[in-house]
């Protein structure tokens, strides 16, 4: 009798159904959990779901482990592991130490968790166009190529959306499930673009220069002619922040739910859209923007300006933190990749170059055909480049030098404006005078997500419980540095610091004493030492101030005439010869 068998993998549970026959209504059902290191059996032992669990797990099927060997185990926390071991013998404290023992414990669990599922990744990271032999070159295959190859599901993704309301620009949720486009001339839609459903339109009839989502696909901010505007999924306006005055660029923090925003003006401006405060308002004294993305790695804003400089700013400095002088002429486009390592920059000299942003170094360079419009980088690292009527994509171009692009694609008769790389998707949105391009782009895409971060399949219920979740864990704009791994870790310089701020408080009050009693100072009867002497009563009366004050005195003069002297302590300078 022949063994059928299924393994089906679902989150962190893995389960094996194995039957003797379709007919035969016998069913050994077997769930395997690795973080609880449980197993059930519904039935009595069989010797063909031992050798199904031998065949999976490399072990009998009565006694699963946990995890992996130790040797596995220590891999796995090299390879997911959150540092070194934290050494709880030396805490004192008993609660604090099971404490810490227990989120060790959380810690090598979640490690042995993410490389269990290693088995669920594609065998050679994400599905690039390679080609087969030398003469053959990525980037001459188009579109019409990659939905020919692809599933029918894929190809599907690739569309284009002929629209007559100007230059367009778009941006896609968090999850990567909606998306906005914002028309120049007034068009605004949102949209699941997967199936095909309209969220809603509007004709606002004045111009837009900017559209961004907030922290979920409810609701959307628009950049209009004057003011900013917050519009729900209905297309029903809520909020007009009329603080925000012709506004070009739009970010949003979703850790801190602040929405950034610089107008023509050159004030940078930050909005917490959950109290409705307005946090700050910095000005950065470059005239109008030319570019603005963001960090995600440490919620820096980052400005590229008419004199080809790069400015990084924080809400918590008036300011720039960084100024880095990245064009010869201005800045027309910034990227910054997921990782927060490497920034990219195109300006008007046709010319694109990559910084490495803990050294603020340039790394290389590329030269557009004409200066680039607009730049973004995806999840894997590939670098869309728009210029003219032209996308270009190149594969490992921030860290290494490419001679050729990956692909290309040509937009005939348009003008590219904006270019956005849908989450979790093999997708690159384009828009352009024209309306918008869904792109397929293979190997773009990040194909694992945390669920418990960004899950692109939540339910209605999941969504809520996550806003809510989000506003509770909310983070302080304070917490917004150029470093952000300083929160959670001890200041040791504290107490030196702390004692040099008190010696150099107590030489400035010494330093003011000795300025106060020399502001009188004048020739004759009426000098500082004189009135001292006399409001003290008596010539031979001694106390440390007066001696402390005579002592200044003479070393002030010996200073002045060049003399150098050698302290032989309080007890044997007195016998000094003045």
């Amino acid at each position: 009798m022949r063994l059928s068998h299924t393994m089906l993998c679902i989150g962190t549970r893995t389960v094996i159904y194995a039957s003797k026959s379709p007919i035969d209504t016998t069913t050994t059902i077997m769930a395997y959990q690795p973080p609880r290191q449980e197993h059930l059996r519904l039935t009595t032992h069989d010797p063909c779901l031992d050798h199904v669990a031998q065949n999976y797990f490399g072990v009998h099927a009565p006694h699963l482990p946990h995890n992996q060997n130790p040797h596995q185990l220590t891999s796995a926390q090299s390879l997911y592991g959150r540092g070194e071991k934290i050494n709880a013998k030396a805490i004192k404290d008993k609660k604090l130490r099971g404490n810490l023992k227990r989120l060790e414990l959380r810690y090598r669990e979640a490690a042995a968790q993410a490389k269990d599922a290693e088995i669920l990744r594609p065998e050679g990271g994400p599905g690039f166009i390679v080609a087969e032999g030398e003469l053959e070159r990525t980037w001459k295959v188009g579109q019409k190529d990659v939905r020919d190859a692809v599933d029918v599901a894929t190809a599907m993704k690739g569309f284009e959306l002929k629209l007559g309301f100007g230059g367009y620009t778009a941006e896609y949720s968090r999850d990567g499930r909606d998306l906005v486009l914002g028309g120049r001339k007034g068009h605004v839609a949102t949209m699941d673009w997967r199936e095909g459903k309209i969220g809603c339109e509007l004709q606002l009839g004045e111009t837009v220069r900017d559209v961004k989502w907030l922290h979920n696909d409810h609701f959307f901010a628009v950049a209009q002619k004057k003011y900013v505007y917050i519009y729900d999924q209905q297309g029903v306006e809520i909020h007009c922040l009329k603080k925000h005055i012709e506004v070009t660029n739009m970010e949003f923090l979703p850790y801190h739910f602040l929405l950034a925003t610089i107008g023509n003006a050159g004030y940078l401006k930050y909005q917490d859209t959950s109290t409705g405060a307005l946090i700050t308002e910095l000005r950065t004294k470059h005239g109008a923007p030319t570019a603005m993305t963001q960090n995600r790695r440490n919620a820096i804003i980052h400005v590229g300006h008419g004199n080809g400089t790069v400015t990084l700013w924080s809400p918590n400095m008036s300011t720039p933190l960084v100024t880095m002088l990245t064009n010869k002429g201005p800045v027309r486009a910034v990227a910054v990749d997921r990782g927060g390592y490497y920034m990219a920059t195109a300006g008007a000299d046709s010319r694109m170059n990559i910084f490495d942003i803990r050294t603020y170094k340039e790394v290389h360079s590329y030269f557009t055909p004409t200066p680039a419009s607009t730049l973004t980088i995806s999840d894997t690292g590939v670098l869309a480049v728009g210029w003219g009527s032209h996308v270009t994509l190149w594969k490992d171009a921030l860290k290494t030098k490419q001679n050729s692009p990956y692909m290309t694609h040509h937009q005939e008769g348009t003008s590219i404006s904006s270019l956005k790389f849908c989450p979790f998707d093999d997708i690159l949105g384009a828009s352009h005078s024209d309306g918008f391009a869904s792109l397929i782009i293979p190997g773009a895409g990040e194909p694992n997500f945390d669920a418990l971060e960004v899950n692109p399949y939540a339910t209605k219920k999941a969504r809520q419980e996550a806003e809510v979740r989000g506003l509770l864990e909310k983070l302080r704009p304070e917490m917004i540095q150029l470093d952000p791994d300083f929160v959670g870790t001890v200041d040791l310089a504290h107490g030196q610091r702390r004692k040099e701020r008190d010696e150099e408080e107590k030489e400035r009050k010494l330093q003011e004493g000795l300025e106060k009693d020399e502001k009188y100072k004048t020739r004759g009867r009426n000098s500082a030492l004189r009135r001292f002497m006399r409001k003290k009563g008596g010539k031979n009366v001694r106390d440390e101030r007066r001696e402390k004050l005579e002592r200044l005195k003479i070393e002030r003069k010996e200073r002045s005439m060049g003399v150098k002297t050698v302290s032989m302590g309080p007890a044997l300078d007195r016998f000094r010869k003045k």
